[in-house]
């Protein structure tokens, strides 16, 4: 195992988070969005654009269910909570982390959710995507950060520390 997975919202912090909480923890650093873009050689919206959000969370699922870690953080795509074979193999592998924002310090946080690669179907709201998504993430987290008023030093001290208890 050895491995500690982060999850949640896009904006949420997954990528900066992860990065500093490697350094703390003397960990590797795997992105899972830069795996995906590597191997399909395009980047998320375009991924998305041509090949569909249905392709897109098929290529996603593939890609999360075959990292091979160990010692590492991984911070995952906001979507990977779709993919079931990649969560459960990403819960075999670390413990699942998940960095929850409410929607109101979400929206204040998210740029352009297109440039973002977002995962937002054809009509729907990002309120309708995070409502959507929070019972997946709370479904496959062992541990829950609560970050709405937290800076990204106490995210990771505190991820750090619920980590080390949880093991």
């Amino acid at each position: 195992m050895g491995n500690i997975v982060l999850i949640g919202m896009p904006g949420s912090g997954k990528s900066t988070v992860g990065v500093v909480l490697a350094k703390v923890l003397g960990y590797k650093f795997i992105d899972s969005d830069l795996l995906i873009q590597e191997r399909e050689g395009r980047l998320l919206h375009e991924i998305m654009e041509q090949d569909g959000i249905d392709r897109f969370i098929q290529i996603e699922n593939d890609v999360n269910a075959h990292i091979e870690a160990e010692r590492s953080i991984i911070a995952t795509g906001g979507s990977v909570v779709y993919g079931k074979e990649a969560m459960e193999h990403l819960r075999e592998i670390g413990t699942v982390i998940y960095l929850k924002l409410e929607y109101g310090h979400l929206t204040k946080r998210l740029g352009n959710l297109k440039d973002r690669g977002v995962v937002l179907r054809e009509g729907q709201t990002l309120r309708e995507l995070y409502q959507e998504r929070v019972p997946l993430y709370e479904k496959y987290a062992h541990i829950t950060i609560q970050e709405d008023d937290l800076s990204i030093e106490e995210t990771v001290r505190e991820t750090a520390g619920k980590y080390k208890s949880f093991r």
